[in-house]
């Protein structure tokens, strides 16, 4: 049938790369060093890792420091640094967060010294 085709030639249709290998030819201990580092997306609801899986990895999670972003470590030291670094005027609300800051660590070194 495939050699009556005139929409191509007779190699499209043969075996070529399709072909069932023996079970010796296979090494399975080889496949699980397939695929990419961090292939696998934590959240992917269609990630066919087993739930024991998951479980490992989340704890592992747990026992990993999270890292924050620099602008989260930055708002801590001054609330209006990170509108300061992107050239804008800082917030009402982070000017004020700034102030109360301020009172608090004036507040703190009093009662140190007390």
């Amino acid at each position: 049938m495939s050699g009556t085709s005139s929409v191509g030639g007779r190699g499209v249709y043969e075996a070529g790369d399709q072909r069932n290998y023996k079970d010796s030819e296979i090494n399975d201990a080889e496949r699980y060093k397939e695929g990419k580092e961090n292939s696998h997306k934590a959240n992917d609801s269609k990630d066919e890792r087993s739930i024991a899986n998951k479980l490992a990895r989340e704890e592992k999670r747990q026992n990993e420091p999270e890292a924050e972003a620099q602008e989260v470590t930055e708002s801590k030291k001054d609330p209006t640094l990170p509108a300061k670094n992107h050239g804008n005027e800082p917030s009402k609300g982070a000017k004020i967060d700034a102030e109360l800051q301020n009172e608090e660590e004036e507040y703190l070194k009093k009662k140190g010294k007390a």
